[in-house]
């Protein structure tokens, strides 16, 4: 399965072939690339078989069996891209109807493989337009649908999670900055608190220093009273007479 996706459908991922040897009128190049071209794409040596039929088309660049075979063998390496050029050569030449079928449903398969599902989708359609029985073309038609609504909704599902992050994070944005708010309130409001203590104190170092130089007045003048008296109660000692 591509993508890891499981699907219902039973997918044939196995492009049609044009091994119909060349016209008897063809130069012997031609039909000895070609048929051992075809003999290497069945034994899967199909590296091999690219070559051969590369050598084809040079001879004869209007051989489109060759140009379609080598598609095929460039599909079977994994060079989609490269088989999508191949296949979509042939869009501008004059095919019946069931080599028309059998080139869009081949051009699909390398679409759907490179990751191209909306291109492919349109190529099997065009194949089931040439050609309405092509049941593989039918099978990947499903198959490419159902993969793109799977993506699509996937897509969906993303960007929605997307969303809810980015409100997420928004909320904690807001979060954090009301919380640094409150901390820059609250310092704000300990700074005034020990503004206030730090004023009372002074105020109250002051008071205290206030009262003891009061304090400390009041004594010394008790103090010079009591001198006071002390000197008055001598003075009327001497003033008695001795007897």
């Amino acid at each position: 399965m591509m993508y890891g996706f499981k699907s219902k459908y039973v997918i044939l991922f196995i492009p049609a072939l044009a091994f119909l040897t060349v016209l008897p009128v063809e130069a012997q190049k031609h039909r000895k690339y070609t048929r051992q071209g075809n003999r290497d794409y069945s034994e899967k040596n199909f590296e091999e078989s690219e070559i051969l039929y590369r050598r084809t088309i040079d001879v004869d660049p209007s051989f489109n069996k060759a140009v379609f075979n080598l598609g095929d063998a460039l599909y079977k390496q994994e060079k989609y891209d490269e088989a999508i050029e191949k296949f979509q050569q042939l869009s501008e030449k004059e095919l019946d109807k069931e080599n028309l079928s059998d080139f869009y449903y081949n051009l699909g398969n390398s679409l759907l493989k490179s990751g191209k599902i909306e291109g492919s989708i349109e190529a099997f359609k065009d194949a089931l337009r040439n050609d309405p029985d092509n049941m593989k073309a039918k099978y990947n038609l499903a198959y490419a649908q159902d993969l793109l609504e799977k993506n699509q909704q996937d897509q969906d599902k993303d960007q929605q999670n997307d969303r809810q992050q980015d409100s997420y994070q928004n909320n904690q944005d807001q979060e954090d900055q009301q919380e640094q708010e409150q901390d820059q309130e609250q310092q704000q409001e300990n700074q005034q608190q020990d503004n206030q203590k730090e004023q009372q104190q002074q105020q109250m170092s002051r008071e205290d220093a206030e009262r003891l130089l009061q304090a400390l007045a009041e004594n010394e003048k008790e103090v010079q009273e009591k001198v006071k008296k002390a000197k008055a109660a001598k003075a009327r000692v001497r003033t008695l007479k001795n007897w």
